[in-house]
């Protein structure tokens, strides 16, 4: 998949990603995400900040197959992908999950987490329960962050040694949800796919808002998801395991058209 157009109008307070992709394998299939980031939609009209369509094409033909609505999606791809890097990352025996905000991508990052760390106690943050989230934090051997917020909502020193976090929200320029002032978050970067995480991590980074735990230049290592998720040999694995007490580890991105794709062509056929 190529990196996501935007078009965002001048002063506007949304913008519109297109989001393509392809199956190579039969029966092939073309899908194409459209879809626009209202980010004051939750506060202002109990909706959804991600609002769009999936469209999906026979390969071959270019016939419309389907017609689907990008909103839950979004939210169960979104949350899929967490639970495979935390999967891949955090702690053997993780015992604890902090999960910062209380809107959509809160309630599936809830099933999800359940899904790969079945006997881990949940802990969720809102703002109108607390200021900040540092006592929602304190102890969290996983940390997912699933707002909208323009401000930076989660500080380093409120993470606990080893911990992983799965950055969620921050996906445009007025969104901030990690402290960037020149902290070193991670040890490990993992990015939806290499090519997207390259941007999101240095070009992109800042301008787009997607956060990188903190500033993701500044880790040791930057690795796409499908590469980590294939460290289960004990080799990797144990690379991977050998400094959790001393680092903490992270997965970022900006939108996964193949999952969005994947995902509901493997329902359609």
């Amino acid at each position: 998949q190529p990196l996501r157009p935007v078009f965002r109008p001048p002063g506007a307070p949304n913008l519109l990603g297109l989001m393509p992709a392809h199956r190579s394998s039969a029966p092939s299939l073309y899908s194409l995400k459209e879809i626009v980031v209202t980010p004051g939609n939750p506060a202002e009209r109990g909706l959804d900040a991600h609002q769009g369509a999936v469209l999906l094409h026979d390969g071959d033909s270019g016939e419309l197959v389907a017609l689907l609505n990008a909103s839950p999606i979004t939210e169960i791809r979104t949350a899929a992908v967490s639970a495979v890097a935390t999967r891949a990352l955090a702690r053997p025996g993780s015992a604890v999950v902090a999960i910062l905000g209380a809107g959509v991508q809160s309630r599936s990052h809830v099933e999800a987490m359940r899904c790969v760390l079945p006997e881990a106690g949940i802990r969720v943050w809102s703002r109108r329960d607390d200021p900040t989230p540092e006592r929602v934090l304190a102890g969290a051997d996983v940390v997912c962050t699933c707002t909208t917020s323009p401000e930076p909502i989660l500080r380093r020193e409120w993470l606990a040694p080893g911990a992983h976090v799965n950055a969620v929200g921050a996906s445009l320029a007025t969104a901030r949800e990690l402290q960037q002032s020149g902290a070193r978050y991670a040890a490990v970067s993992l990015c939806i796919g290499v090519g997207q995480g390259l941007a999101v991590g240095t070009k992109h980074h800042l301008t787009l808002g997607a956060d990188a735990i903190g500033a993701v230049a500044g880790g040791e290592e930057r690795v796409g998801i499908e590469q980590r998720s294939r460290a289960a040999e004990p080799s990797r694995r144990s690379r991977v395991e050998e400094d959790h007490e001393a680092h903490v580890r992270g997965l970022t991105r900006i939108g996964f058209a193949v999952g969005d794709g994947a995902g509901w062509a493997r329902h359609h056929d």
